[in-house]
């Protein structure tokens, strides 16, 4: 395994005149046929017009961030320095970002012209950058302050306090609400951390550990998440935490972050991790990171979330049954594969993201053949004309509110289409083509088209219509091997008779 260190990181970025065009192949002129432009406001996500930013694509973000005391609802102040290549000439650029502040900006370590228009930051370099360059754009002295969240209003807390601590909370388009970012998963980077904090205060970021330094009272927490992130996964959890440090499993680092107060009662319950990723390794192949574990915070957030090798949970999970709560710690492990390693290419394509975790949450407790689970499918199946009438199909939700974005749909009709498409294809290939999707896309991120694409091909046969008419299609097609089963009408009280329920556990908001 090779590690990047961050200092040596923080040497290329802090770097000047980066630029770099003999790298992409283009000739004098055909740079000078470029006439720079500004870069798009936004990738073009119809549930998010103005979300990411077009003109570049980020190599690497390296965080320095600063937490003045231990208090939960302390500020955080940072400074991102950035490393990109331009897609395009570029005469201005934006980044996301809707903090409480900045300060100075830099592109190429030369003062830049930066205003807040919105949620954009818009940044224009002391001169144009041309296409193919590699440049550097530094945000100093960004602030952003943590809330305590409200459970009833979802995903409302990006950046939440608890009693001990804070943490992040970014999915689905909130990273930005915390840090300046190209705040799009179809826009994958490396990450390093380096967290300033009060001496006895722990800091934990994603991917590993590689450095701590303690002077005059404080200390310095580095880590290096190399695998590509989407900036939605990102997470930075500091305050009164305990790591429980769980050594190597099958060569990833295994670890468990908690308050410190709740340690003793925590750790047993979390143990059941190794046993969650062989259940998972062994169906669709090596853990893609580094390291695993969870982040349990003693608040009320509503919900669970797959955060890039640290997924974090509500404490209240952990007082339930472990039949209860084991499922949805697989269901965010099963994410690390679908939706944190293979991203979605935009954010209409989330049910690859829920449906996968969904599919391996419900036959981690259930058996995919057997009587029960098939009549539990049969159950849900019945429902999906009233599910699709009340949120959109499959792979088109109808808005970016978050509950539109992680609607039912997504993630019971998301797990039934993978139901039917094992139908057709055998368990055997549906087996193969779940390996090859995440081996294939490891690293990148991926569309519904290229999901069809890779399950034909590793089928033998042409799954686009079928798979089409499953995913976007606004009724509920046939099941094949069962022409008995059949679909509810929609019916006028949809709200009140549609339950929520698939396998064994009653349907949550565990992302």
């Amino acid at each position: 395994m090779t590690q990047h260190h961050p200092v040596l990181i923080v040497t290329l970025l802090a770097g000047c005149a980066l630029g770099d065009s003999a790298a992409t192949g283009d000739t004098d002129a055909e740079l000078a046929r470029d006439a720079p432009s500004p870069g798009a406001p936004g990738v073009g996500d119809v549930l998010y017009p103005t979300l990411g930013n077009g003109g570049y694509d980020v190599a690497h973000y390296h965080l320095a961030l600063r937490y003045a005391t231990a208090e939960p609802t302390q500020q955080l102040s940072g400074t991102v320095t950035i490393l990109a290549r331009a897609t395009q000439a570029l005469s201005r650029f934006d980044l996301d970002f809707h903090g409480d502040g900045f300060g100075a900006v830099t592109v190429d370590g030369r003062r830049a012209e930066a205003q807040w228009d919105g949620d954009e930051l818009v940044i224009v370099p002391p001169r144009a950058i041309k296409r193919g360059d590699l440049f550097v754009v530094r945000v100093a002295d960004f602030t952003a302050t943590p809330i305590v969240p409200d459970p009833d209003k979802f995903l409302g807390a990006p950046f939440f306090a608890t009693p001990d601590g804070s943490g992040w909370a970014g999915q689905s388009a909130f990273a930005h609400y915390i840090f300046p970012s190209n705040d799009h998963p179809s826009d994958k980077a490396s990450f390093t951390f380096a967290i300033d904090v009060p001496d006895g205060t722990t800091a934990v970021a994603n991917g590993l550990l590689v450095g701590k330094h303690s002077a005059a009272g404080r200390t310095l927490w580095l880590y290096d998440q190399e695998q590509p992130m989407a900036t939605e996964l990102a997470q930075v959890a500091v305050g009164a935490f305990t790591v429980l440090e769980r050594g190597r499993h099958d060569g990833i680092v295994v670890r468990d972050v908690v308050p410190t107060r709740l340690a003793a009662d925590l750790e047993p319950k979390l143990a059941a991790v190794t046993d969650h990723l062989d259940f998972m390794a062994g169906l669709v192949g090596d853990y893609p990171f580094d390291s695993y574990g969870s982040l349990v915070v003693d608040t009320q957030l509503g919900f669970a979330l797959e955060t890039q090798t640290l997924s974090l949970f509500e404490g209240a999970f952990f007082d339930l049954d472990p039949a209860q709560f084991e499922p949805i710690m697989v269901h965010e492990l099963a994410h690390q594969w679908f939706g944190d390693s293979v991203a979605p290419a935009v954010w209409s394509d989330v049910w690859l993201n829920e449906g996968h975790a969904t599919w391996y949450e419900v036959t981690f407790q259930l058996d995919p053949d057997s009587d029960f689970f098939v009549d539990q499918v049969r159950q849900a199946y019945a429902l999906g004309d009233q599910f699709r009438a009340l949120f959109g199909p499959v792979g088109a939700p109808r808005s970016g509110d978050p509950n539109d974005v992680f609607n039912p749909n997504v993630y019971v009709g998301g797990a039934i289409t993978l139901f039917a498409l094992r139908q057709v294809v055998g368990d055997a290939t549906f087996k193969t083509i779940e390996r090859a999707w995440v081996h294939d896309y490891r690293g990148r991120s991926a569309s519904t088209a290229d999901f069809i694409a890779l399950a034909s091909r590793v089928s033998g046969q042409d799954l686009t219509a079928f798979l089409n008419d499953w995913v976007y299609g606004t009724t509920t097609p046939a099941m094949p091997g069962h022409p008995d089963w059949t679909v509810d009408p929609v019916t006028s009280s949809l709200r009140a008779t549609v339950p929520w329920t698939i396998g064994n556990n009653s349907w949550t908001k565990h992302r």
